[in-house]
């Protein structure tokens, strides 16, 4: 399962609103894909579609949907927000991450 903080929950419906997206409805789409300098990076996007490989879970109000492959890498992580000055935008606390590069933007198992 995949939680959302309070604090990353009013920033996707602030953007989801913004992107013509709703939060009531609509789902924050959640991956890993190759790459990065530690191997993996995270990917997150706003859909309005579940495929048949997703998994759906609702954390705080919010809609996420994860593919197959990239559930196994994000099992047990928070999505959070830092709005602060050495780094604006979404932030994963992955517990399975072995390594995570500088950025926070790509980690390793």
């Amino acid at each position: 399962m995949i939680q959302v903080s309070e604090i990353a929950k009013n920033k996707v419906i602030e953007l989801m609103q913004e992107e013509g997206f709703n939060a009531m409805t609509d789902y924050v789409r959640v991956g890993v894909k190759s790459g990065g300098c530690s191997g993996l990076s995270y990917e997150l996007k706003f859909d309005n579609q579940q495929q048949e490989n997703d998994t759906v879970f609702e954390s705080n109000d919010i809609k996420i949907i994860v593919d197959k492959k990239s559930f196994l890498y994000l099992v047990g992580t928070t999505l959070d927000y830092s709005g602060g000055l050495n780094g604006t935008g979404f932030v994963f606390n992955n517990p399975n991450a072995n390594r995570t590069c500088g950025c926070g933007e790509s980690f390793s198992l």
